[in-house]
């Protein structure tokens, strides 16, 4: 059993890295983002529902990977765990016309509210703990940069 633990706690902490992403020594949150920009061009080429239905799961998902791999360092919200920034740029880009600039676009303005965390980001950076605080406030700067860039991309 040992073995075996040892085995879960590796394998939820690599995926709460974004598959060793968060390991990168330099800036692992825009390297995690990056990560999720396939995703997001995968995830285009399906209907928008199936979209939404799969971000969905997958933020569940990451609530409850980051939160146990949180535990398993016992850290609050590590700089390593990127799975959040993943899953951000994914609900960034929902419902976004698919293009080049728009991952671009999407790209920087989520890494900048995800750096900046104005409020009511930072707010819930500080008191919000456990899985649900380490992704809630990448989630909540996804939605902003979403709807600045459905505002943007639907608009001209």
């Amino acid at each position: 059993m040992i073995i075996k633990d040892s085995v879960k706690r590796q394998l939820t902490i690599f995926l709460a890295q974004g598959l060793g992403v968060g390991r990168i020594p330099v800036a692992p949150g825009t390297f995690g983002t990056l990560v999720g920009l396939p995703i997001v061009w995968i995830l285009w080429n399906f209907n928008p529902l199936i979209y939404v239905a799969i971000t969905g799961l997958f933020i569940a998902f990451s609530i409850w990977i980051a939160g146990r791999a949180a535990r398993f360092q016992g850290t609050h919200d590590d700089p390593k765990i990127v799975i959040d920034e993943i899953v951000g740029i994914v609900v960034a880009l929902a419902w976004v016309p698919p293009s080049v600039i728009a991952l671009a676009a999407g790209f920087i303005l989520f890494r900048l509210l995800d750096i900046i965390k104005p409020p009511p980001i930072n707010w819930i950076d500080r008191r919000v703990k456990g899985g649900l605080g380490i992704v809630l406030d990448d989630l909540i700067a996804g939605l902003g940069a979403n709807i600045v860039l459905q505002i943007a991309f639907r608009s001209w």
